[in-house]
C-alpha cells in the first residue's frame, strides 16, 4: 500500500529518495513527503498528490543531506491533507518517522500523551507513534543509537497493530531505525551505503543484496554497518538474498500504460506458471513446493481457498477446477471473513491462501488463523520473499514477474493456471486416468498460442469499448467456470473506469437483476460454447426482449446464434470448459482498459486504490 524509502551513505539523499518513491507509485497513494538531516538539522517537505508535486516542492525549497527517509501515504486515519502526510515529528521536533500500517490503540495512546502535555498537529495514528518513541528517547540520559533502539522497543511494546516504520533523529545524523510487524520492510545493503524500503523494487537500481525483515524485528543502519535485533532485544538471524532484476519489468517500454503491457505479457506468464511443472511421462503436474507426498495429498477430504479481490475470483475458478478434475469438496472464503469466522473444518482440510504480493494483510491473517487451528496451509503468491511465502507450510510460486498496474491482470491468469496444475495433480492421484491427464497436458501446452490469438483482438475490442465508454452502469454475467470471470470483469471495469459494474450468475438474471435492464444498461455475457451455452442464450434473449444492449464473449466456430441476438460479439479460441476462464478474461481486461482510456482515467493509478493492501 504506502511506500517507504530510506537512504544513508555518501550521496545526496533526495534524488535517491525521489527515484525510489517513483518506483513505488504503482502501490497507490495520495500524498508524499520526506525528511533529511543536513549539518545536524532535520528538515521536512510534504505535498499532496503525485510525487511530481513533491519533486517540484523540493526544487523550490531545496533539501540537502546524505541521510533521509521518505513516504507515499494512502489515507487511513485522517483526510488527505499536508498535515496528515508523512513524515511526522515528535514533540521535540527532532525525530521524524514514516509508517505503513495501522496503530489500533492510537486513540487511547493519544489521550494519554495529551494528558502529559503533548500537542498533535495531525489526525493520524502515525503521529501518536512518533510522539511515543520520542517520549521514550527523551527519557534517555545519553542520545546514543542503542538508546534510540531501546526507545523504539519500548514504544512498540505499547502500540497494538501493524507497522513498517523508518525514523531518523537530529541528534544521530548518521542513523536510520526501521521495524516491522505485519507490514513489509526490506534492508538494502550497498557498498558504503545502505537502504531501507517497503519493497525491493524501490532500491534495486542501487543494490541487489537485501534482507527481508521478519515480524517483530528492528534494524539500525548507518552508511557502513547495520544490526538486526528482535523486539525483545535479542539478536536476530537473517539471510542476505539477491533480488531479481526488476528494472526491466518496471519499464513500460512501447506501451502507454503498465496495465496494457501486463495484459500482453500473459502469453509468457501463463507459460512461465507451467514451465517445468508438467510431466508427460506420468501425465500429471509436478509441484514440489507443496511439500506433500501423494499419500498426504490423497488423504485430503476438503479444500478451502481464501483470498481478497482478484485473488478471491481466481479462487472461485479454482473451486470449479478442483471439484471438476479432482472431485474434492472445495469452498472459497474471503480472507477478511475467514479470520473472524468460526469455520468448522475437519482435520483433513487443506487450506490455500492466494495473494499476488504475499503481503495482503487479511490473507496473511487468515493463513495464520488456519495454521493456529492446526490446518496445513499453503500459499499461492508471486513474491518469493513475501511473508506468506516464508510463513506458509509450502506452496506454489506464480512466476508472473513484477505486476506494476494496480488492476491485477497477469497475476489473475497465473493464479488460475497454478490452480489448474494443482487440480491436475490432485485428479491424477485420485480419479483421472493417464489418458485424461495426457489430454489435459496437451490442452495446457496449446493454451499460450490461444492466448496470443486472443490478444490479436485488441484493436477490435478497442472499437467496441468506445461504443460503451459513456455507460454509467454495466452488468456482467456468466455461468459455471465463467461466473467468477463475470465478477472479475466487473471488478476490472469499476476499478479503472469508475463505471458501476456488477457481476452475476447468468441464471440469477430473472431473480432480481433483470429489473436493471433498459436501453441504457449494457449486459456483457460470457457465453463460450460449453455445457451451459444454450442456457446463456436463453438469458441473452431475456435481455434483448427488454431492449438491453448485449456484448457477448463466444467461441470461434460456434457463433451463429450469438451473432443473431447480440449487439457486439468477441470470439475466443475453442478450449475445454476448464480453460475457458483464462481465455475469456483477457478480452474483458482489454475491454475495461480501453473504456478507461476513452474516459480519460488514470489507468495505472486509479483513485482510492492501492496495489498491495497491507492494512485491514
Amino acid at each position: 500500500m504506502c511506500g517507504i524509502v530510506g537512504y544513508v551513505g555518501p550521496k545526496e539523499a533526495v534524488p535517491i529518495l525521489l527515484e525510489g518513491l517513483s518506483r513505488l507509485e504503482y502501490r497507490g497513494y495520495d500524498s508524499a513527503g520526506m525528511a533529511t538531516i543536513e549539518n545536524g538539522k532535520l528538515s521536512l517537505r510534504k505535498s499532496l498528490g503525485r510525487i511530481d508535486h513533491l519533486r517540484k516542492l523540493v526544487r523550490e525549497q531545496p533539501l540537502g543531506g546524505h541521510i533521509g527517509i521518505s513516504h507515499t501515504r494512502w489515507a487511513t486515519h485522517g483526510k488527505v491533507t499536508v498535515a496528515n502526510a508523512h513524515p511526522h515529528l515528535d514533540a521535540s521536533g527532532k525525530l521524524a518517522l514514516v509508517h505503513n500500517g495501522v496503530i489500533e490503540n492510537y486513540a487511547k495512546l493519544r489521550t494519554q500523551l495529551k494528558e502529559e502535555g503533548h500537542v498533535f498537529h495531525s489526525e493520524t495514528d502515525t503521529e501518536v507513534l512518533t510522539h511515543l518513541i520520542g517520549r521514550e528517547f527523551d527519557l534517555a540520559t545519553e542520545k546514543t543509537e542503542e538508546n534510540l533502539i531501546i526507545a523504539v522497543r519500548a514504544a512498540l511494546h505499547l502500540a497494538k497493530g501493524t507497522y513498517g516504520i523508518a525514523l531518523v533523529h537530529e541528534d544521530l545524523p548518521g542513523v536510520i531505525i526501521g521495524a516491522r510487524r505485519g507490514s513489509p520492510l526490506v534492508l538494502g545493503i550497498g557498498e558504503g551505503e545502505n537502504f531501507l524500503a517497503s519493497d525491493a523494487s524501490a532500491i534495486v537500481a542501487h543494490t541487489k543484496n537485501v534482507v527481508y525483515l521478519k515480524d517483530n524485528e528492528i534494524v539500525s543502519l548507518s552508511a557502513e554497518t547495520f544490526t538486526i535485533s528482535t523486539l525483545e532485544g535479542n539478536g536476530a538471524h537473517y539471510n542476505v538474498t539477491t533480488v531479481e532484476d526488476l528494472l526491466q519489468e518496471s519499464d513500460k517500454g512501447e506501451y502507454p500504460h503498465y496495465m496494457i503491457k501486463e495484459i500482453f505479457e500473459q502469453t509468457r506468464t501463463v507459460q512461465e506458471a507451467m514451465r517445468g511443472r508438467l510431466s508427460i511421462d506420468e501425465a500429471t503436474a509436478k509441484l514440489g513446493g507443496l511439500e506433500m507426498s501423494n499419500a498426504e495429498l490423497r488423504s485430503i477430504e476438503r479444500i478451502v481457498l481464501t483470498g481478497c479481490g482478484t485473488a478471491m475470483h481466481a479462487a472461485m475458478v479454482g473451486e470449479y477446477l478442483i471439484e471438476s478434475l479432482a472431485q474434492i469438496p472445495t469452498e472459497c472464503e474471503f480472507a477478511s471473513e475467514f479470520r473472524y469466522r468460526n469455520l468448522p473444518m475437519t482435520k483433513d482440510t487443506l487450506v490455500f491462501a492466494l495473494s499476488q504480493s504475499g503481503e495482503t494483510a487479511d490473507t496473511l491473517a487468515a493463513m495464520r488463523e488456519s495454521q493456529r487451528k492446526g490446518h496445513r496451509t499453503l500459499g499461492i503468491c508471486n513474491n518469493v520473499a513475501s511473508t506468506i511465502a516464508r510463513e506458509s507450510n509450502g506452496g506454489v510460486y506464480m512466476h508472473a514477474g513484477a505486476e506494476i498496474g494496480v488492476a491485477a491482470t497477469k497475476s489473475f491468469t497465473s493464479q488460475v493456471m497454478v490452480l489448474t496444475l494443482i487440480s491436475l495433480l490432485l485428479g491424477r492421484i485420485r480419479n483421472l486416468s493417464s489418458t485424461q491427464g495426457s489430454q489435459i497436458i496437451h490442452e495446457l501446452e496449446a493454451l499460450p498460442e490461444k492466448i496470443a490469438a486472443t490478444l490479436k483482438l485488441d484493436k477490435t475490442i478497442e472499437k467496441i469499448a468506445q461504443r460503451y465508454a459513456k455507460s454509467s452502469v454495466m452488468l456482467f454475467m456468466g455461468r459455471q467456470f465463467n461466473y467468477p470471470i463475470a465478477l472479475e470483469a466487473a471488478l476490472k471495469l469499476k476499478e479503472i473506469s469508475y463505471i458501476a459494474a456488477s457481476g452475476h450468475p447468468s441464471a440469477e438474471l430473472k431473480h432480481g437483476v433483470i429489473a436493471l435492464i433498459n436501453e441504457e444498461t449494457p449486459s456483457v455475457f460470457i457465453a463460450p460454447h460449453d455445457g451451459v451455452y444454450t442456457k446463456n442464450l436463453s438469458s441473452i434473449q431475456e435481455v434483448r426482449a427488454r431492449s438491453g444492449p448485449v456484448l457477448a464473449i463466444g467461441t470461434e466456430g460456434h457463433s451463429e446464434e450469438l451473432e443473431q441476438i447480440c449487439n457486439d460479439l468477441i470470439l475466443i479460441p475453442k478450449a475445454p470448459d476448464y480453460l475457458t476462464p483464462i481465455l475469456s478474461v483477457i478480452p474483458l481486461q482489454l475491454f475495461a482498459y480501453h473504456i478507461a482510456v476513452a474516459r480519460g482515467c488514470d489507468v495505472d493509478k486509479p483513485r482510492n486504490l492501492a496495489k498491495s493492501v497491507t492494512v485491514e
